[in-house]
């Protein structure tokens, strides 16, 4: 099932995530909706906070829904490593309509378990370790736009301002 993507603001996204502690029929029925949530939108990445899910759980698909090998299940992830930086334009499901350049770190080790509840470690680099960090933030109650300073922050949020203003937020 598609569900609706909390956008910047609401409260829900702003809080750290619980660890997941039943990986029975309920978290496998949220993660079902999850990458169908995703791949709608579409998008590369989606965390559960961004459904209303206070959980530490994410799904990342860089291939947006078109190699099935490419879609990953991140369940209590950790950060085992991170190194670099790079610096690209990002954007989120739940800040829709605008990008920033953010910075991120190049190379990211994460240790997570999988649907099943087998742990398994992925080291990302590029994009990868960009939606690790970008997807990881969204379990501590952080937004891409809360790593932006000076006129990149207050750009958007005077958008998202405009745009809750006239109820299109």
């Amino acid at each position: 099932m598609v569900r609706p993507i909390l956008k910047l603001g609401t409260p829900a996204l702003h809080c750290p995530a619980a660890a997941v502690a039943d990986f029975g029929g309920q978290t496998q029925q949220i993660i079902d909706d999850m990458i169908e949530t995703m791949h709608a939108a579409p998008g590369i990445g989606l965390a559960a906070p961004q459904v209303g899910e206070a959980l530490r759980l994410f799904v990342v698909d860089l291939s947006v829904g078109h190699k099935a090998s490419d879609l990953q299940i991140f369940i209590n992830p950790e950060i085992v490593e991170r190194d670099g930086m790079q610096l690209e334009e990002e954007g989120c499901l739940s800040v829709p309509g605008f990008v920033a350049t953010v910075l991120r770190p190049s190379r990211m080790v994460v240790r997570a378990a999988d649907r099943d509840g087998s742990l398994r470690t992925v080291e990302g680099t590029g994009l990868l370790a960009r939606a690790l960090q970008h997807e990881m933030d969204h379990l501590d109650g952080l937004l891409y736009v809360h790593r932006l300073r000076g006129l990149q922050r207050a750009s958007i949020e005077r958008g998202v301002r405009k745009l809750e203003h006239l109820g299109r937020w």
